[in-house]
């Protein structure tokens, strides 16, 4: 005997970006209003960082609307992005009594909005949640699209979950709070995107870069915002990373290997300057780009102060051998993403992004970067 079950949905997964300043108001009015549905209780995910700067007034702001919340504090940094710290954080939720009918508020950058919206996408078999990006790398990457995740010793980013929040805040405002070299870190994904798919924004960002790094209003929210349409014309088109969305990855190959062999040391963006570097370089010996364009990348980079060299203290063996663990990787041979001179991607077949490259080819470029 054997029954057919037959599910079929339309899901629509649509929500807001809201980019401004000082939205802490406007996001415990949204909540208020009902954001989350039925929701009844919300845990705010921060690190120890944001904590004090913004996490704690937030929930405040909630209780004076009569909300029930309470806070979830992980350490800071890329170390805190683990299954561990994800069942911290969802045994605390339990302890403190959430069940099913509760909504994450993750407060922070990249590390808290993978991890928190990865939460939200298992706790209860899924609740709702919101992102409030406090960084510019937040902002640029991880708070817009829906990949949530953690890293493992074996792999990165590769045990997550696509899971979209209710609506996204980029509060400017937290850029001005940022350390200079954290702010820099942001801006690679910035290039990133830039590099990728905007010829106009590389040329306005080698105009406006030390503006932006001294967070002036106009620059700041004109990359804020191109930011997010550069990312969603990719997301909207590819949401499981199926083809085209694998391009969001440049630079990512051997950025994510030499975070993680530096023992994190480097910050997030700085690795992948590195990586965008690595990958301007290989390009060009392939014919893909111009010497004179992988000048201009390696020198906006170097005026938006990160790093285009390979530490002296990280191998070359180590780092190929992490490289590996790469998502893109299939049937155990690497794989690069490659842009088309500046703003436009290499496309090797019917949606395949990613080209095989051998360690040979990559080694040479590694080694010549010291």
């Amino acid at each position: 005997m054997r029954f057919y079950c037959e599910l079929k949905r339309v899901v629509d997964d649509s929500y807001d970006i809201e980019t401004g300043r000082g939205l802490q108001s406007q996001l415990a009015d949204d909540l208020a209003n009902g954001l989350c549905g039925r929701a009844s209780r919300f845990a705010v995910v921060t690190d120890s960082v944001v904590d004090g700067l913004y996490a704690e007034n937030i929930l405040e702001l909630l209780r004076e609307r009569g909300l029930k919340a309470e806070k979830f504090v992980i350490p800071e940094g890329e170390q805190s992005k683990t299954r561990q710290m994800k069942e911290f954080v969802e045994d605390s939720m339990l302890a403190a009594g959430f069940r099913r009918d509760c909504a994450v508020v993750a407060v922070g950058g990249g590390v808290v909005t993978d991890l928190a919206g990865f939460v939200a996408g298992t706790f209860g078999r899924g609740v709702p949640f919101v992102n409030y990006a406090t960084t510019l790398l937040a902002a640029a990457d991880a708070s817009v699209g829906g990949k949530t995740a953690v890293d493992t010793p074996l792999a990165t980013n590769l045990i997550g979950l696509f899971n979209q929040p209710k609506k996204v805040y980029i509060d400017i405002d937290c850029w001005k709070t940022l350390p200079q070299r954290q702010l820099s870190s942001g801006l690679a994904e910035t290039v990133k995107h830039a590099c990728l798919a905007d010829a106009e924004l590389f040329a306005y960002l080698e105009e406006h870069i030390e503006e932006i790094l001294e967070c002036r209003a106009e620059p700041c929210e004109h990359i804020a915002v191109r930011n997010c349409e550069i990312k969603y014309s990719v997301v909207m088109q590819d949401e499981r990373e199926s083809g085209l969305r694998e391009i969001l990855n440049l630079g990512h190959t051997v950025g994510r290997a030499i975070e993680t062999v530096s023992g994190y040391e480097l910050l997030h963006g700085e690795a992948v300057s590195i990586g965008l570097a690595a990958q301007a370089r290989l390009g060009q010996k392939l014919g893909y780009i111009s010497g004179e364009n992988v000048v201009r990348i390696e020198a906006l980079l170097e005026r938006a102060k990160l790093p285009v060299k390979i530490p002296g203290n990280v191998s070359t063996d180590e780092l190929l051998s992490k490289l590996y663990t790469d998502k893109k990787v299939r049937g155990g041979k690497l794989r690069f993403v490659f842009e088309k001179e500046i703003g436009a991607m290499m496309q090797f077949g019917e949606n395949e992004y990613g080209r095989q490259t051998s360690e040979d080819e990559i080694r040479a470029v590694l080694e010549e970067m010291r």
